[in-house]
């Protein structure tokens, strides 16, 4: 269905083992559970200094997991009762309630991939702050349009959601995505202006998906063999017109953003990121462009930013 002949090829080899680390993940997930939150969460205003300042440093934002400054629940979202998606997990804070309303981030796997392998972001983010919805999809097979339309669905859930949809203001999105899924972040800033920031992870995309000006933090693998930076990662990168970064992992192959593989390499540009550009909390800026210089890194091979902090 791809109008690139060389990708379904790659593909199709690489595809075995794709579904076989998705098994694996999915088999070793554990029960989830539900909880309700304040409700004094419904009436707060934004108050986005609630993250104490003692708590925004390096060693903090690049932990793992749910090692944030709020506790984390999760809320299962069956296929049968999402819209519009393929089901999914919402992450959340359960202590948040100084902070008012909070941003919501929709997070989506690639091409023959499933939830399990985007999951980790859901309570990393979630426990500095965010409500958090990590997603299947339709079906493994969905093209990277398909997927914008998909994280729209499951932001508008999370919203509407009665446990969580009062503590999100509606205004303040963002969209993370692996592969097909970066392509599909790419589109959706496109078509949503509510999305204040995107994480392209080794993104792929075919077609024409328009102008993207949104905020943007590019995540590339320096051995990408499947949407090669040449022709998908770099192009996405330079065409962007508004504030953006790009950090290629070095050695890296077109999973290194998958699976936990480099949560703590990711974890403090990604976290500092959304709450910059969702938030607009500038006490982030410091983790970020040319305040920080990721390319000192030996896990870097290459790092770039224009028009941000």
């Amino acid at each position: 269905m791809l109008n690139n002949n060389f990708f379904p090829q790659l593909l199709t080899a690489t595809g075995a083992l794709i579904f076989s680390i998705n098994v694996a993940a999915v088999t070793s997930e554990k029960l989830l559970s539900t909880q309700v939150l304040p409700t004094s969460l419904a009436s707060a205003s934004k108050k986005p200094n609630c993250i104490a300042d003692s708590q925004i440093t390096a060693a903090e934002l690049s932990d793992t997991r749910d090692n944030g400054p709020f506790s984390v629940a999760s809320k299962h979202v069956p296929r049968q009762l999402s819209n519009g998606f393929g089901g999914g997990t919402i992450h959340y804070p359960t202590n948040a309630g100084g902070c008012g309303l909070l941003g919501g981030i929709a997070v989506i796997p690639g091409y023959v991939s499933y939830e399990s392998s985007i999951k980790w972001w859901g309570p990393r983010l979630a426990s500095w702050g965010f409500v958090v919805i990590t997603i299947n999809t339709n079906s493994i097979y969905d093209d990277p349009d398909s997927r914008a339309s998909q994280l729209s669905a499951a932001l508008d859930h999370i919203i509407n959601d009665t446990t969580v949809g009062a503590q999100i203001d509606s205004n303040r999105l963002g969209a993370i995505g692996w592969s097909m899924g970066g392509g599909g972040t790419l589109r959706l800033a496109t078509e949503r202006h509510t999305v204040r920031a995107i994480i392209p992870q080794t993104a792929y995309h075919d077609k024409n998906y328009g102008n993207m000006d949104t905020p943007a933090l590019f995540i590339s693998c320096q051995n990408d063999r499947i949407a090669f930076n040449k022709k998908h990662g770099n192009v996405f990168y330079n065409n962007a017109s508004g504030p953006k970064m790009k950090i290629e992992i070095k050695n890296g192959s077109h999973f290194c953003p998958s699976y936990r593989f480099n949560e703590i390499l990711l974890s403090k540009p990604g976290i500092a990121f959304m709450h910059r550009y969702i938030n607009d909390d500038t006490r982030f800026d410091k983790f970020l462009c040319n305040k920080e210089n990721y390319g000192n890194s030996p896990r870097i091979s290459g790092y770039d930013y224009k028009d941000c902090v």
